[in-house]
């Protein structure tokens, strides 16, 4: 009788960049407002375009296994549930009350049904009823971050043209980039290069 090969075990995203996103921030509710890249910027640039890059993001991001098939409309909500947590996160930054209508949408979201954690064969899989479940999970991260101690934690990063916020789980409370390889990197080498230019003088 021929031996059924066990299946390979499932890698869990690991590391700040997969699949075209960015993860530094710590935490879901962070990480899906910089799906909206170079906010800053006169353009930004949307990385959600389409639904198929939802289910891409929803992958990379742990949540799902396989892309969900999102569908436009799910696209839209998944990108306004971004914004008002961008919104909600930035006003916990600058000490300011949060605005009710972003308030309303994400407590709505997180209001419905998240999906289940399953122990499978390969480790941590999530079992639930689709983007809508996916995202219920990134609204009730969003409650739980904004509404709970780690509040005071979230940061904004220092890099210039960088609109990226972070959670500082530092022991000292003073991390300033949203990434040491990233905007920290850039930080250290631009005052290198000022210091040299200074010496020159």
């Amino acid at each position: 009788m021929a031996r059924t090969k066990s299946p390979a075990p499932r890698e869990t995203p690991t590391g700040e960049l997969r699949d075209g996103f960015k993860f530094r921030s710590g935490r879901l509710a962070l990480d899906l407002p910089a799906s909206l890249a170079a906010r800053l910027k006169a353009e930004p640039r949307e990385l959600l375009e389409t639904p198929h890059d939802l289910g891409r993001w929803l992958v990379a991001a742990g949540l799902a296994v396989k892309d969900p098939k999102a569908t436009e409309e799910e696209l839209g909500h998944a990108r306004e549930l971004r914004e008002a947590l961008y919104r909600l996160a930035r006003a916990r930054v600058r000490g300011e009350g949060f605005d009710s209508r972003d308030r309303a949408l994400v407590n709505r979201w997180a209001a419905e049904p998240p999906p289940a954690p399953q122990l499978g064969a390969e480790g941590l899989t999530w079992m639930g009823g689709g983007v809508r479940s996916l995202l219920a999970a990134v609204a009730r991260d969003g409650v739980e971050l904004l509404g709970g101690p780690l509040a005071e934690r979230i940061r904004n990063c220092e890099g210039e043209g960088c609109a990226l916020l972070f959670v500082d789980t530092s022991r000292s409370g003073q991390r300033r980039w949203c990434s040491m390889s990233g905007c920290g990197n850039k930080a250290k080498v631009e005052e290198f290069r000022r210091r040299q230019r200074e010496d020159t003088r």
